[in-house]
């Protein structure tokens, strides 16, 4: 999941994007919400402010060739005089050409990466990519860092060095004495959102989707085009049926399942079911390269080989630092990104062979990204617990979990950790809009996913391909990595380009094989493997 302004010249035409920003279902001439109305307000003084853009801070660690500015938002929407927060936004303009001819310019193109919590002004950066650069020729590249996130006013839940504190435990059938010690930790760290952030509750998709409407008119783009990835499919799902009207194209990569229905306890736990899947995609090509590796010649060997790893760091943490629990984050992201497979199975071979070293480069906590990792933990819990009802009884949480654990055992109970704050949320929590529009409604958007995701499920890809009306689905076949728009399968970027270039969709769905798997690779230090995201 980072122009030249317009301008709104008459009360007239406030009147009238006020009512373009009512949600959709609202009745024909019933006065627009008070969000809506202050989202109408907040986006004509945007326009008429604009951005100046200029050096971007030394805390955004992004070169000259990138500028940055701020975009003022409202704290609450319904108050849009009140207090404000600027948002940090970033951008490379068009270059206009390719190696063969100029190209005309069509806009900005704003990314959201997901989360939530996650910054996207990195964004600008992928222009010089081959697979970006058609894209980075016609489009002016923009992201910006969602309200909460990095330097647009900030959340933070807990002391940093407390959130960072390794090693940990990571039982995955957990007994009675630790739950009881969990259920301690997720209603200290709820009380410490609330008594840390006095708006906590305007942190939520639904002004996620208003801010990137605010930003659009600063941006000076009568419509938007937008990219988001993960969780930035939500909320851009949400923009879409709050602004049909100024939408002018959208990708959808690797799309969250938007049925209110689902927002975000099942999510979740199908998120889990997902990843077992996953992990065993990962153990059977270990399986397949046991000459390189040696951890066995079948996925359950290779399990094997896993957990007695996990037992040893029980009772030794690698480093001092990487316990269970720092091994499973690390494979957890083995289960986003099948590019990490040499690495990690490296890491666990080395291991057991009496080299650590490797698995602690991979998995020890890095002090100087605590403070970043406690504020995109504050954000992801903030917004996941004001955007919906939660479970309060953690008996429910108990009952759910303990089932799935018996048959995903591997993400299970370490995601019911990381979202059980929300069963002790002190704010109020929000209705989920009911993301849905009509035929003729939007243009035509487009939706990528692959079929073995694990962080967001096919099926969000399918509910969502369901609800926007004139959605095309494009689908990566038997493939699981998380984001794939601009990654190495050539058939998805060729659907992007079309798209985004020259606005062609395929007709309702198209299909594309599966990139290649990684190649095997083994006694290669971690500096020299590819930046872990």
């Amino acid at each position: 999941m980072r122009a030249a302004a317009a301008r709104y010249g008459t009360a007239g035409s406030l009147v009238l994007t006020a009512l373009v920003a009512a949600p959709a279902g609202t009745a024909s001439g019933a006065p627009p919400s008070p969000e809506a109305h202050g989202t109408a307000v907040a986006a004509q003084r945007a326009a008429t402010a604009g951005i100046r853009w200029g050096t971007c801070p030394e805390a955004e660690s992004l070169p000259p060739s990138v500028r940055c500015g701020t975009v003022a938002v409202p704290l609450d929407y319904a108050h849009p005089d009140g207090k404000r927060i600027k948002l940090t936004v970033s951008r490379t303009k068009a270059t206009k050409k390719t190696a063969d001819k100029a190209v005309p310019r069509q806009g900005a193109l704003v990314f959201n990466p997901g989360g939530p919590g996650a910054s996207g002004t990195y964004f600008p950066l992928v222009g010089v990519l081959p697979e970006w650069k058609r894209i980075a020729a016609a489009y002016d590249l923009v992201g910006y860092a969602p309200r909460g996130v990095g330097r647009s006013a900030p959340l933070s839940c807990q002391d940093p060095k407390k959130f960072g504190k390794a090693p940990t435990q990571a039982p995955t059938h957990p007994d009675a004495s630790y739950k009881k010690e969990r259920i301690a930790q997720a209603k200290s760290y709820a009380r410490g959102c609330a008594a840390r952030n006095p708006g906590l509750r305007h942190y939520t998709s639904l002004n996620n989707a208003r801010d990137l409407e605010v930003l659009r008119a600063a941006l000076g783009e009568k419509k938007l085009t937008f990219m988001g990835a993960s969780y930035g499919t939500y909320f851009g799902a949400l923009y879409a049926t709050l602004f049909p009207s100024h939408v002018r194209r959208m990708v959808f990569d690797s799309a969250v399942n938007p049925d209110p229905r689902q927002i975000w306890y099942a999510n979740n736990l199908d998120q889990s079911a997902a990843f077992e899947h996953r992990w065993a995609d990962f153990r059977a090509w270990v399986a397949k390269h046991d000459k390189t590796y040696h951890l066995g010649g079948t996925p359950d060997e290779v399990l094997r080989s896993y957990e007695k790893v996990r037992a040893e760091l029980a009772h030794k943490p690698a480093g001092g630092t990487v316990g269970p629990g720092q091994l499973q984050a690390a494979f957890l992201r083995a289960g986003y990104y099948d590019d990490y497979w040499p690495r990690r199975a490296s890491a666990l071979s080395a291991y057991l062979k009496g080299d650590p070293k490797p698995l602690v480069e991979q998995a020890a906590p890095e002090p100087r990204a605590a403070a970043e990792e406690e504020n995109g933990s504050a954000v992801y819990t903030a917004v996941e617990c004001n955007d919906a009802s939660w479970p309060t009884d953690f008996a429910t949480w108990d009952r759910d979990n303990s089932r799935l654990a018996r048959v995903a055992p591997f993400e299970t109970w370490d995601n019911a950790w990381m979202n059980l704050p929300c069963a002790y949320w002190q704010a109020p929590r929000q209705q989920p809009l009911d993301v849905r529009t009509s035929p003729g409604t939007l243009p035509p958007t487009l939706i990528l996913a692959a079929e073995r995701d694990a962080a967001t499920p096919y099926e969000g890809a399918r509910e969502l391909h369901h609800r926007l009306a004139d959605s095309v689905l494009v689908t990566e076949e038997g493939a699981g990595t998380h984001g794939i728009a601009g990654g190495p399968n050539a058939c998805i970027n060729k659907h992007l380009d079309a798209y985004l270039l020259d606005g062609r969709v395929p007709v309702r769905r198209a299909a594309c094989a599966p990139h290649k798997e990684p190649k095997p690779s083994t006694g290669v230090r971690a500096s020299e493997l590819p930046r872990e995201r």
